[in-house]
């Protein structure tokens, strides 16, 4: 039971940050029915930017107190949002905004998104380097035990991870929900020609879809950099199982992908590593084959995923 609750806790870490990535996923297939591949670039982009921010405000192995501590996490957090956002705005601008105006097809729309990924993700390599082992300056102790739960302790580092990721989550879809606009999203993703006779200006609209979606994906990156690395590359593997995430809640649906993230972590930190036989543990190299199994068993069974799509409603 205390391994199983280690690794539940391992897998909620992990969830949360599918689920901040998959939102951009899904925010940005709300608005325009597709699927913009170039995300787990704005990922790593965030990754990069917080680290100049962070890296230039405290030295590796500095032990600032508890509110400098705060401070400098809310600096990463908040530079790797407006990172991750700038890029995202710049993607929708140049990839996707002429190809929407000329009326292409979807594959152009899917071709663009897949060149812009290999395009930021040499850019940045080249930029700064390709070592696949990158770290923030250490700064305070991530090991440091801050909540015990029967016999299992959460860390710092952990605890950081999934209470920034609930609070951004809420505030999203608090925005979502309860906004002007908000409303002006739900509506682009009902019926975009009728929300612009409406008033609602689409350009504006999917652009700060754009950005909000690349907010929290940069502030991602700059967790999951703090938490293990980061590198020109890094943005391929969370990038796909956030995408799984999106499609297990319901792609379109924001709580779908907050729910799917979360779950897709944890079925992934605790199913391969339950004691399904004796005397051993099946390990931890099935770790992605049971991922994708759960995804592909929940989409036989629901194909619009766990919470089904909402497009007019969640965006």
């Amino acid at each position: 039971m205390q391994d199983f609750l280690n690794f539940l806790i391992l897998g909620l870490t992990r969830g949360s940050l599918y689920a901040l990535i998959a939102l951009g996923y899904t925010l940005v297939y709300g608005v325009l029915q597709l699927i913009n591949f170039a995300h787990s670039e704005v990922f790593m982009s965030g990754a990069f930017g917080s680290y100049l921010v962070v890296n230039s405000v405290v030295e590796d192995g500095s032990r600032p107190p508890w509110y400098g501590v705060l401070a400098v996490i809310i600096l990463g957090l908040t530079s790797g949002g407006l990172v991750g956002a700038g890029v995202a705005w710049c993607l929708e601008r140049v990839a996707y905004r002429p190809l929407r105006r000329r009326g292409a097809p979807k594959l152009a729309f899917l071709i663009s998104a897949i060149g812009a990924s290999f395009f930021l993700s040499q850019l940045f390599g080249k930029l700064f380097n390709r070592l696949n082992n990158n770290n923030f300056p250490s700064f305070f102790d991530q090991n440091k035990h801050v909540v015990q739960i029967g016999g299992v302790y959460i860390t710092l580092m952990q605890a950081i991870i999934m209470v920034s990721a609930l609070i951004m989550m809420v505030f999203l879809d608090s925005l979502v929900s309860r906004t002007k606009l908000g409303r002006s999203i739900r509506a682009v993703a009902e019926d975009a020609p009728t929300a612009a006779l409406m008033g609602v200006n689409i350009d504006k609209t999917i652009s700060r879809t754009f950005v909000i979606g690349g907010f929290l994906g940069g502030a991602a990156g700059y967790l999951y950099g703090s938490a293990l690395f980061f590198s020109n590359t890094m943005g391929f593997i969370p990038g796909v199982k956030a995408f799984a995430a999106a499609v297990l809640g319901g792609i379109g649906n924001i709580r779908g992908a907050m729910l799917g993230g979360l779950l897709l972590g944890v079925v992934e930190a605790t199913v391969p590593t339950a004691p399904w036989y004796k005397p051993g543990w099946i390990g931890i190299e099935w770790t992605d084959v049971v991922a994708f199994l759960v995804l592909v068993l929940v989409l036989v069974v629901r194909p619009t995923g766990i919470l089904g799509e909402r497009l007019g409603r969640a965006a």
